[in-house]
């Protein structure tokens, strides 16, 4: 590790560490534009200059400049200062000053360096140049003029999101950062580029002129629109939350968010259910909270009583819903809404025991039944990684582009009986390998034996390394799991069981023509087809509405807070089954939501402490001899729940990044 000397401080820093890094090891800000730490350096915006001995006597790229044995570092000197100025005078040469109509006003870089950093008058009294605007899509708006060509959009889009389709043309003082053709950007992560963007060149479109950062309440939460437990944080004012931004988790979710995690807010306050409602005469007619218990109240269910919980619910809603129906002598319960019956008598064989971290470091992958760029695009970034470090990818079922080389071994499930040779003697050879197993899988008769059946035939579990991996997508899943949401013979014993009293908490994507018999019991937040099919509705509370405990794929716990108020008379789901479990006369033991969630820690204690449960690792032994081709479990990425089939940002994703259909804009 070499020692070197930053402003008099001597410290050691790691080998290939650049003097930048060495310089934040040692506490000195260091302003920037293009570099940023997970994207390859670019060393084009100058801002970074440092002065360094041994050395010629002059200003050097920081970012680009590795630490070496016995360097000095000066980061204060009055030739760093006047370099820096003179860079931030180049910089804003061009650069239109319309900060107060700019949506980036307030959480500027270059607002912020410019400042701290700046001369505070330009030389400079020539035109500014002006850049037609361009199209980038329903999710990213442009305003080009303001671009400081940093290329932090260009290297996201190659190499993270996998999508090499924005770039620049034309040169020198002409240079245009544009995607191709004008298109829009086609990746289920373009949105990231917003948050990169240390300008007001790339924007939210949706959340264009809505909102300045310092009017915005800002609450930690988990994202539920996939399995991976995305950190974001939610800003919100008043009763609504206008945006979603990742937080950095380098476990889960490192600094990136999928389009859909942050565009999906618009549909919290659309299509909303805020008032009960009872079926009569076969109309779903306002009620009030106590005709809706009273209506429940009068089912003679005689102990048939039954819970389906849906993709988005937190485990303290799943634990109250369990209870409820355990009080009322039914033990009927079940999660995996679409039909699946997979075998859960071992968690760990239905969990991402390679971890999302750890799956970077994986030198061979199997990637079965499964389109990762739609089911969860941050484990795909993960392989993109992997791949980088010489991993070797194969796959077998439906050909799709995963924005990286997959050797495809076809689209049979008996092929998982019989891998080719040149993939058995990879896995071999590997001292990490990796299986992925989708939902496509999980839909066959046998595909999920025979998965596990190889794991000893291709060595994927080994001392410190588990390579065997379910991928789940349903923020709802493993918790419902670990909470007993898994109904043995899956969704189709429960409509066999035939229950008279059906609580669906939730629950979107069930097909409810098998439960014509059952009086359904609908307790959720959108007019969506849950609330379509019940007999009561009881208004229910958003992921954003309420506090919550959330297990993603992996099986890492993790808690977000409330951001915002239900609307008008919703309340948060555990309140309103405990009050109906009153009137019901099977009182559920808890008052508030504290007690609810230490009842919940003592039922499943690995619920109560964040971080990843440990499942431990045993194969069930399950049939195996699956056939056919597999199928890809999501149809449209963009809409794949309720609160997105409400969302306009959605609809206009999926319509135009799906279907082809073209948008014409208006004139600015």
């Amino acid at each position: 590790m070499p020692k070197v000397k930053v402003d008099g401080v001597e410290l050691e820093v790691p080998a290939g560490a650049t003097v930048l890094q060495a310089c934040e090891l040692a506490g000195k800000e260091i302003p920037r534009f293009c570099y940023h730490e997970r994207l390859s350096i670019a060393g084009n915006c100058r801002m970074c200059l440092v002065e360094v001995k041994p050395g010629p006597p002059k200003p050097q790229a920081s970012c680009a400049l590795p630490a070496a044995e016995n360097q000095e570092i000066f980061t204060q000197t009055e030739m760093v200062k006047k370099a820096r100025e003179g860079v931030m005078e180049f910089l804003l040469i061009n650069h239109p000053l319309d900060c107060p109509i700019c949506d980036q006003g307030g959480e500027c870089d270059l607002q912020d360096q410019s400042v701290a950093y700046g001369k505070g008058s330009s030389r400079f009294d020539e035109n500014k140049r002006a850049v037609t605007e361009k199209y980038m899509g329903p999710i990213v708006k442009t305003v080009m003029t303001r671009c400081i060509q940093c290329t932090r959009c260009v290297r996201f889009a190659e190499e993270v999101a996998g999508v090499p389709e924005i770039g620049a043309i034309y040169r020198g003082e002409n240079m245009q950062i544009t995607t191709y053709l004008e298109h829009a950007a086609k990746s289920e992560l373009s949105g990231n580029v917003v948050d990169l963007c240390p300008v007001g060149a790339l924007t939210s479109k949706p959340y264009a002129f809505e909102a300045r950062p310092w009017e915005l309440k800002k609450t930690h939460a988990i994202d539920v629109m996939d399995a991976v437990g995305t950190n974001i944080r939610l800003d919100s004012r008043g009763r609504q939350v206008l945006r979603a931004v990742p937080r950095i988790n380098d476990d889960v979710n490192e600094e990136w968010a999928s389009d859909k995690t942050r565009h999906n807010v618009d549909g919290l306050v659309r299509k909303r259910l805020d008032k009960p409602y009872v079926r009569k005469d076969g109309k779903l007619v306002p009620a009030t909270w106590n005709e809706a218990f009273a209506t429940i109240a009068a089912v003679k269910h005689g102990g048939s009583v039954a819970a389906l919980a849906g993709d988005l619910l937190d485990c303290e809603t799943m634990f109250a819903g369990k209870v409820l129906v355990e009080r009322l002598g039914g033990s009927l319960l079940e999660g995996r809404q679409t039909g699946l019956a997979y075998d859960v008598s071992s968690l760990s064989a239905v969990n991402f025991n390679t971890t999302l971290n750890g799956l970077e470091t994986a030198d061979v992958i199997l990637l079965v039944g499964t389109n990762l760029r739609w089911e969860a695009p941050l484990v795909n970034t993960r392989i993109r990684k992997a791949i980088k470090k010489g991993a070797k990818v194969f796959a077998l079922g439906p050909q799709v582009d995963l924005t990286y080389k997959v050797e495809w071994l076809g689209n049979d499930a008996s092929l998982l009986g019989r891998l080719p040779e040149a993939v058995v003697e990879a896995f071999g050879k590997a001292a990490r390998p990796a299986m992925i197993v989708g939902g496509g899988v999980l839909a066959k008769d046998g595909a999920h034996g025979d998965t596990l059946a190889l794991v000893e035939t291709l060595g994927l579990v080994k001392e410190g390394w588990n390579g065997y991996n379910v991928l789940h997508f349903a923020a709802a899943r493993m918790g419902g799991l670990m909470l007993g949401y898994a109904a043995q013979g899956g969704i189709k014993a429960v409509a066999a069981a035939k229950p008279k009293l059906l609580f669906s908490l939730g629950a979107d994507e069930v097909d409810y023509s098998a439960f014509q018999d059952s009086f359904k019991v609908y307790v959720g937040h959108h007019g969506d087809k849950g609330a379509h099919a019940a007999d009561v509705i009881l208004p229910g509370a958003s992921y954003a509405e309420k506090a919550g405990t959330y297990v993603n794929l992996e099986g890492r716990v993790q808690r977000g807070e409330k951001a915002v108020f239900a609307p008008g008379d919703a309340r948060e789901d555990w309140s309103i089954l405990r009050a109906l479990s009153e009137v019901l006369g099977a009182t559920l033991p808890f008052d508030s939501f504290e007690q609810l969630r230490a009842e919940m820690a003592r039922a499943v204690p690995a619920l109560g402490v964040e971080g990843l449960a440990d499942y431990g690792w045993s194969v069930p032994s399950l049939p195996t001899g699956a056939s056919g081709e597999f199928g890809f479990p999501i149809k449209d990425f963009y809409l794949t729940n309720a609160i997105c089939r409400a969302s306009p940002t959605m609809q206009q994703c999926s319509a135009e990044l799906i279907h082809g259909e073209t948008y014409a804009e208006a004139a600015e």
